[in-house]
C-alpha cells in the first residue's frame, strides 16, 4: 500500500534563546525533501507552514520573553493539522522549528491514536519545567509537557479525551546535556534515557533494539522526534543548541534504518535545524537523508 506523506512546516524559534531555527522548514525543503520522497515512490502532499507571529528582537528591551501564548497558538493549529492528516490516512512529517513544537505534534497524534510511545532523539532531555529550567526556554520543557509531568501552561489546547503519553513508553536516545534537576525529574518519571556513553559502551544497534522495544509498548505505534543536535556538530553544525560528542552520521542512519525496519512509526518530526549556523546547508541535507531512511529508503 502506497504511503501518503503529509509535510507540515512549523517555522518557529520562539521557544529558544537563539534565533534562526524558524528557517529550518524552508532549508529542509530546499535540500530536496520532495524529490527524494517522490523518488522513493511515496505520495507527497505539502500542507505548507503553520502561521507564526513575527516577533522582532528589541535592542532597547533585550530581556528574553517566553512567548507562551504564541507557542500555544501554533501548537494548537499543529495538533489540529496532525490529527486531520491521520484521519485522512496519511503519515505526518513535521518540520521545525524549535522543539517546543513537539507538544503540538504529539498531542495531535494522541488525539487520534490514544496510546503511542515516543523515541526522542536528542542531546537534551527537554524535561524541565519553569522551576527547574536554568534558561526558562519552552523548547526545553516539551517532552515533560507531552507526558503530563511538566508545566500545564504548554498544553491548554489538549482536548479532555486526549491522554498524555505514558512516560514508561518514552525513550531518549543520545542524551549528553541534561540539567541536574532535570535528571532527577526524568528518573522519577519513568522515562528511559540512553546517553551517548551508553551508545559508546553497548553500541548503537543494541541501544536502538532496546529503544524500539520500549517505545513499542505503545499499542498504536510510536512517534519519532528527531532533534538534529543529537548528531555531532562537526557533522551537523547548523543546529539550535549544538553539543559536542554526539552521534556520527552513520549511527544516526543506523538508528533510522532500524526504526524503518520495525515498521511501527506512526509520525515523525525533524527539528532544530538552524541555517544561520550551517555550512552550505549540509545539516538540512543530512536531515533529508535521515527522513528518507526513517521512511524506508534502503541502499539496495
Amino acid at each position: 500500500m502506497e504511503m501518503k506523506i503529509d509535510v507540515i512546516g512549523v517555522p518557529i524559534d520562539l521557544g529558544a534563546s537563539r534565533r534562526g531555527v524558524d528557517m529550518g522548514p524552508s532549508a529542509i525543503r530546499y535540500a530536496g525533501l520532495r524529490k527524494q520522497l517522490l523518488d522513493m515512490g511515496l505520495e507527497y502532499r505539502d500542507k505548507g507552514n503553520i502561521p507564526v507571529d513575527i516577533i522582532e528582537y528589541d535592542e532597547e528591551n533585550p530581556e528574553r520573553k517566553r512567548h507562551i501564548e504564541q507557542i500555544n497558538r501554533v501548537n494548537e493549529m499543529l495538533a489540529e493539522q496532525v490529527s486531520n492528516s491521520l484521519q485522512d490516512g496519511c503519515f505526518p512529517v513535521v518540520l521545525g522549528g524549535d522543539h517546543s513544537i513537539a507538544v503540538g505534534t504529539i498531542l495531535g497524534v494522541q488525539r487520534e491514536m490514544k496510546d503511542i510511545g515516543v523515541i526522542w532523539m536528542d542531546a537534551h532531555g527537554d524535561f524541565n519545567n519553569p522551576e527547574s529550567s536554568l534558561t526558562g526556554n519552552p523548547h526545553g520543557m516539551s517532552l515533560a509537557a507531552c507526558t503530563g509531568r511538566g508545566t500545564g501552561e504548554l498544553t491548554p489546547f489538549r482536548l479532555p479525551d486526549t491522554p498524555f503519553v505514558d512516560p514508561e513508553k518514552v525513550v531518549i536516545v543520545g542524551a549528553r546535556s541534561i540539567d541536574r534537576e532535570e535528571g532527577r525529574l526524568l528518573t522519577e518519571s519513568g522515562v528511559t534515557v540512553f546517553t551517548i556513553s551508553d551508545i559508546d559502551m553497548y553500541g548503537m544497534s543494541s541501544i536502538m533494539e532496546k529503544a524500539i522495544r520500549i517505545a513499542g509498548r505503545g499499542k498504536s505505534g510510536y512517534h519519532v522526534s528527531f532533534d538534529m543536535d543529537v548528531l555531532n556538530p562537526n557533522e551537523a553544525p547548523g543546529v539550535g543548541t549544538p553539543v559536542y560528542g554526539g552521534l556520527t552520521y552513520r549511527e544516526a542512519h543506523l538508528a533510522s534504518e532500524m526504526i524503518a525496519e520495525d515498521g511501527r512509526m506512526v509520525s515523525l518530526e525533524m527539528v532544530e535545524v538552524n541555517p544561520i549556523l550551517d555550512n552550505r546547508n549540509q545539516t538540512s541535507e543530512i536531515a533529508v537523508t535521515l527522513v528518507c531512511s526513517l521512511l524506508g529508503k534502503q541502499i539496495i
